[in-house]
């Protein structure tokens, strides 16, 4: 089992919103063979408290405007250090960068599949940049 075409609308259409928000070392997890109650995870950082609010924010916002998705439950708002947003096929966690290290969510679910977000990564474009600068 993999997970639902809707999952992987709805954790894109996330992804896309939290990269439009400065998201960064975002990872889409298929999570569905070993969490009966939801089939992905979005994982994103932002740098400080506010980012990681807005972040949030964003994907709620965009999710209930675009697909008309509403959250289930959110959790961590008043902190701003680890936001949890449930939407039933897609769970987001939008973590202070410091603490996504702590907690470090990837190598517990290590095993699940990686779902490519689809996004057109300035990480990429700023390595490859970096690579041609040190070529000078």
């Amino acid at each position: 089992m993999t997970a639902t075409d809707d999952a992987l609308n709805l954790i894109r259409l996330a992804a896309k919103a939290a990269d439009d928000r400065s998201g960064f070392d975002q990872v889409g997890l298929d999570v569905s063979e070993t969490m009966p109650l939801t089939d992905a995870f979005l994982i994103v950082s932002g740098r400080n408290e506010r980012m990681v609010l807005s972040i949030a924010e964003e994907i709620e916002d965009r999710l209930r405007e675009e697909l008309g998705v509403k959250a289930l439950r959110r959790e961590g708002r008043d902190l701003g250090r680890w936001v949890l947003i449930d939407f039933g096929d897609l769970v987001v966690h939008v973590f202070h960068e410091e603490d996504r290290l702590y907690y470090s969510l990837e190598r517990i679910w290590r095993d699940a599949p990686v779902i490519d977000l689809q996004l057109e990564s300035a990480g990429e474009e700023s390595a490859s940049d970096a690579a041609g600068a040190s070529d000078e």
